[in-house]
């Protein structure tokens, strides 16, 4: 190995880092509440927007805030990394909706 190529940096228990920039203008995000999957033999595609449920005739406007394309191994990673998520979350949320004991 030459001398000029660099290791990735490694925690204490010898597991590569992520060292992912977040560029300041993106810190906020950018709120979804719908979402559209599309996919081929090689990618996912999801398109995320922000539309208007409120209206009651006619199309309903929106506007897509995201599209991100992906392999396919990303998606299924993707899904085990958002269904793990989703049960830490239920039971985070079922914790702090258990009713009190009386007299505690």
């Amino acid at each position: 190995m030459e001398d000029d190529e660099q290791q990735p940096e490694v925690d204490q228990n010898g597991e590569r880092r992520l060292n992912i920039h977040l560029d300041p203008s993106d810190i906020a995000g950018v709120y979804a509440n719908f979402a559209n999957i599309t996919f081929s033999r090689y990618e996912f595609t999801l398109t995320f927007a922000r539309i208007e449920h409120e209206v009651e005739e006619g199309d309903v406007p929106g506007a897509v805030v995201s599209r991100i394309n992906a392999s396919p191994r990303f998606v299924e990673e993707l899904i085990a990394a958002l269904q793990d998520s989703w049960s830490k979350f239920q039971t985070t949320e079922g914790i702090r909706n258990l009713p009190e004991t009386p007299g505690h």
